[in-house]
């Protein structure tokens, strides 16, 4: 299966036109990303939400839960749920769905996205930030991905659980191979039951990718050789494996994504956004594609970086026009 299509996009940005300058947003090479302001069709006819004054960050709460999974780890198989200070009404809190990097092994956790939960619980935004099995800790092909699978068709329950949460704005997310993880999770409805993640329980509102490589199959034959450990080997011995996850592959039109990606990522190369943005658009999707001038792989998400804020920012605006 190939979805792979000729360069053909028609961007619809997110973000205001300021924004639009200073990061840079682009569509790849002989395209032209145009200001006007994307629309999703939204599953209820809830009025639109309400970004709150912003709160401090530290006076979130956070709440760790265990996510059902088949042979799972409760020491690893969970998610900590931050939800804004206070009192909520029923589907009042909009929900980002985080899912953190880290080359797909045991190197970086879950813990390490708190600030960027804190930063956008003070927006008013809940966050489920998901913990999965990696490689070297239980995880690697197939138990990464089922994991991550797991945890995002969990969240109708939590909704029920929590019912201050809105579904029909929620986001999912996730930077580098949390990014891979993230896309994939989220638009493997397209997916038929006899591939990995069939059956899925959970369609977000829309998905924003940062730093993702999601062309994974052209990655591997670039030079990223961290993408074996977690498949098991490369896309020539296992085509199938790298078919069932690999984003590009397993598009879902009906979801607009967002690709972030810093100019200077010499690590995933900002071409993994630009062919996935291009593909959704010519599959008639509804990609973006957002450039950041003079940020790395992980610069943009240290406090310091002068696009750190418009990121959150992004993630912000995104989940409120639902």
């Amino acid at each position: 299966m190939n979805r792979r299509s000729s360069l053909k996009v028609a961007l619809a940005t997110l973000l205001s036109a300021s924004l639009l300058a200073s990061c840079g947003t682009n569509s790849g090479t002989n395209t032209q990303a145009t200001q006007a302001e994307s629309t999703t069709v939204s599953s209820s006819s809830k009025p639109a939400l309400t970004q709150p004054p912003a709160t401090n960050p530290a006076d979130a709460t956070v709440q760790r839960l265990n996510y059902p999974v088949s042979g799972g780890d409760p020491n690893q198989n969970w998610a900590d749920l931050y939800l804004p200070p206070g009192q909520h009404d029923a589907a009042t809190l909009p929900l980002l769905v985080f899912i953190h990097g880290g080359a797909w092994m045991n190197t970086s956790g879950a813990e390490g996205a708190d600030r960027i939960a804190r930063d956008l619980t003070a927006r008013g935004i809940a966050v489920y930030n998901v913990e999965y099995r990696r490689v070297h800790s239980g995880g690697g092909w197939p138990t990464t991905f089922t994991d991550v699978a797991a945890a995002i068709d969990h969240v109708p329950t939590l909704s029920q659980q929590y019912p201050e949460l809105n579904l029909d704005a929620s986001i999912v997310a996730g930077h580098s191979a949390g990014a891979q993880l993230a896309v994939w999770g989220a638009t493997r409805n397209n997916n038929t039951g006899d591939l990995l993640g069939g059956h899925p329980q959970f369609k977000p509102s829309e998905i924003i990718s940062l730093s993702g490589p999601l062309d994974l199959s052209w990655a591997a034959n670039h030079g990223d050789t961290r993408i074996e450990y977690a498949i098991g080997g490369t896309p020539e011995q296992y085509p199938d494996r790298f078919e069932s996850v690999d984003p590009i592959l397993n598009m879902d039109p009906t979801i607009p994504v967002v690709a972030v990606h810093g100019d200077a990522d010499d690590l995933v190369p900002k071409e993994n956004s630009i062919h996935y943005v291009d593909a959704l658009n010519a599959d008639n999707g509804k990609g973006e594609l957002v450039l950041l001038m003079n940020e790395n792989h992980t610069s943009y998400l240290k406090a310091d970086s002068p696009s750190y804020p418009k990121v959150i920012d992004l993630i912000t605006q995104t989940a409120y026009r639902h």
